[in-house]
């Protein structure tokens, strides 16, 4: 975040913060510290916003050295839980509550806590439960006749390298590599419960599909996220042998043991959890309004990111959009901003970025999904092109104005699609597109929105 958090929601960024703050106040009073939990409340200048990221670095670095650990870490579940609030359109992914929740219960994470261990077991257990539930909930057709990855490497957000070769492979193995999904989400959860050999097999299975999206998609942290969640289906004898002699000594020489308290928090907690989980599953069912106390604890651990409702990916894309923003100065020729990592030039070689999450680029993508309607912060967006914002020109690849903001502003709707084998091996490229239409906010960024019949 530190190098595009000002460009995001800095003084000059795409959506202010200090302009949130202040709407919330005008609207709730103090109410909002509580309603919109921050702290940036005491300051948001950029200056403060970026001091943020670097000191959550600095939290995180001590506590890999094992510093003031428990402190720590409620510095980094701070900083974030502030951070997420304030990114506010741009920090709206699941990983980023997935975070939050396993950073909350890593505070709590004593020496001897068999409690919390078993709660990291049973958040492993919804998050990848439920990504199983929510594809055959959604009904979505692609899920159901086990094509949905027919179209997934094509238009996933951030394509890696190797996504083009995957798209490749012939029907029948992109169904039974649906059905291990399905598999791997829906029925290998229930192992974690199970003693033995099962959790091993488990935690193989979710490293192994959790690997895979990473071979051929950038989600950033979110799928080393989850594997380090599959530490916690291990026991110390399963690990000693890949560590080094002094260490296992160390481990296998030591025999904590929690102290009551620490069992009476970490017991609180569970009830917490275990409480909130049922709201969450009661409120599903709109005909049976929650009740008290679980309604305020569910709004409660909502606000805080401590609790989740997960399940990610329920609908399958199967259309890939771009949109391409264009500047131009006399409206005759028009120039590019060319995103860091999103397809936009058709000679432009996929990357990759894990563990890094370039945000306006993925939220471009969410917005290409809703042509020609495009959400508030893209208008946002453009009108601070044309102010020549440097915290927000920073976050594209190139910016073809460097001396003079254009005076015309533009979006161009183009469908992507991979090329075919022949194609790319004569040619080098990866993408072929096809011209939908344009769009431009206001007749101060260009002539008026016009689209192609599709």
């Amino acid at each position: 975040m530190y190098v595009q958090i000002n460009g995001l929601v800095g003084a000059d960024g795409i959506l202010p913060l200090v302009e949130k703050l202040a709407y919330i106040r005008d609207a709730v009073g103090l109410a909002g510290v509580w309603k919109f939990p921050s702290l940036f409340w005491l300051n948001a200048s950029d200056a403060v916003l970026t001091g943020s990221c670097l000191f959550g670095v600095l939290a995180a670095t001590s506590v890999l050295f094992d510093r003031f650990t428990r402190v720590n870490l409620a510095i980094c579940f701070a900083l974030y839980l502030s951070i997420v609030n304030a990114g506010q359109d741009f920090m709206t992914f699941q990983w980023d509550m997935l975070l939050l929740e396993v950073g909350f219960l890593a505070i709590f994470l004593t020496r001897g806590s068999v409690i919390v261990v078993f709660l990291y077991r049973w958040l492993l257990f919804r998050f990848m439960l439920l990504s199983g539930v929510v594809k055959l909930a959604s009904g979505d057709e692609n899920w159901r006749n086990l094509t949905a990855l027919r179209y997934h490497y094509e238009t996933q957000p951030l394509p890696t390298p190797l996504a083009w070769y995957a798209h490749q492979f012939p029907l029948w193995l992109q169904q039974l590599s649906a059905a291990g999904v399905f598999f791997i989400e829906l029925v290998v959860p229930f192992l974690i419960f199970l003693p033995g050999c099962s959790r091993i097999f488990a935690a193989c299975c979710f490293i192994v599909l959790q690997s895979s999206i990473m071979l051929t998609g950038n989600y950033n942290f979110f799928n080393l996220l989850v594997i380090i969640l599959c530490l916690f289906l291990l026991q110390d004898k399963d690990v000693i042998g890949f560590i080094s002699p002094r260490l296992s000594a160390r481990i296998l020489g030591s025999s904590p043991s929690a102290g009551r308290i620490a069992v009476a928090v970490s017991g609180g907690l569970a009830v917490v959890i275990f409480a909130s989980c049922a709201a969450i599953f009661w409120s599903m069912d709109v005909e049976k309004p929650l009740v008290q106390p679980l309604s305020s604890l569910r709004r409660v651990s909502s606000m805080l990111g401590i609790v989740n409702a997960y399940g990610p990916f329920p609908i399958m894309t199967t259309r890939r959009n771009e949109i391409i923003i264009e500047g131009s100065r006399s409206g005759d020729v028009w120039l590019a901003y060319e995103f860091k990592y999103k397809p936009g030039d058709l000679d432009k070689p996929l990357r990759w970025n894990i563990p890094h999450q370039p945000r306006l680029d993925w939220q471009m993508w969410f917005a290409a999904l809703r042509i020609p309607y495009m959400p508030y912060w893209v208008d946002q967006l453009l009108y601070k092109l044309h102010q020549g914002s440097p915290n927000v020109t920073a976050l594209f690849k190139n910016n073809p104005f460097p001396d003079q903001p254009p005076r015309y502003i533009r979006l161009s709707f183009y469908r992507y699609r991979y090329t075919a084998p022949s194609v790319r091996t004569s040619t080098g490229q990866i993408w072929t597109r096809e011209y939908l239409g344009s769009y431009s906010p206001s007749p101060e960024f260009g002539p008026s929105p016009h689209f192609s019949p599709e």
